[in-house]
Parts: structure tokens; C-alpha cells; sequence
């Protein structure tokens, strides 16, 4: 199956809250970058992978669990969050989470700006990856 395949079905088998919040964070996705591809990562006998969105590396994954869909951005530390979406894994250097719980609905607005943001800090960093050293 696709990436695009596997999350479309993962979304039906959860069949609860989790599956809309899922569906609904991933038409959000698409919406602040058209260009975003979905990718499906880390599959193995004791997992069975998970929803990843990149443009010029990882952006977020969606991940399922009892009590949240949780949005873990790649290089979440480093971009800005003045509507202060970020609620998990707030201790680590790197990456930073929003973990989004049954009824809650963060901001739509902030949440693609957070996408956007982090589609921008993976086109900055390939593109500094690319120019040639000076001499």
C-alpha cells in the first residue's frame, strides 16, 4: 500500500474521535502546504508505522494513542509558537509535540502557520546544504 493508503486506512480503523482528529489535522496539512507528501515510517512486528508529513525533510508525524493524536514536529524547538500550540515534549532540544485531546480543536490559523513554519526551517536548512562552501 501507499503511505497515502495506509494513513487513509489507518484513519477508518480508529473509528472514534482519534480517526475524525487525525482526518481533520491532515486536511490541515495539505491546506497550509500543498506540497507536503505523506510518507509512511518505522513499520515493524511490534508497530505498525506511523503517519509522516515532510517537504524538505520531516515536518510532523501524527501519531495515535488512547487519550491523543499527537503532532510531533521534527524541528519543533526551533520555531516560533506565539499561540503557544506546543504542549508535549517541551523538555527536549529538537522536537516539540501538540497533543490534542477528545473535543479539543486547536487553533486552525496557528496550526498552519506552525506548518508553514516548519516546511520553511527544512527549505532553509537543504538550501544551506547545498551552497557551496566559500573559499
Amino acid at each position: 500500500m501507499t503511505a497515502t493508503e495506509n494513513i487513509t486506512q489507518k484513519i477508518q480503523a480508529l473509528g472514534d474521535w482519534r480517526g475524525e482528529t487525525l482526518a481533520w489535522v491532515r486536511q490541515l496539512i495539505h491546506e497550509a502546504d500543498p506540497e507536503i507528501e505523506e510518507e509512511w515510517k518505522w513499520a515493524k512486528p511490534t508497530s505498525p508505522g506511523t503517519p509522516v508529513f515532510s517537504h524538505d525533510g520531516i515536518v510532523c508525524t501524527g501519531e495515535t494513542y488512547k487519550q491523543v493524536v499527537k503532532l510531533t514536529f521534527a524541528k519543533g524547538a526551533a520555531l516560533p509558537d506565539p499561540h503557544r500550540l506546543f504542549n508535549a515534549s517541551l523538555e527536549g532540544n529538537v522536537r516539540r509535540a501538540i497533543d490534542i485531546r477528545e473535543g479539543e480543536k486547536p487553533d486552525e490559523a496557528a496550526l498552519k502557520a506552525l506548518i508553514r513554519a516548519g516546511v520553511a526551517a527544512n527549505t532553509a536548512a537543504r538550501a544551506a546544504k547545498r551552497k557551496p562552501a566559500k573559499k
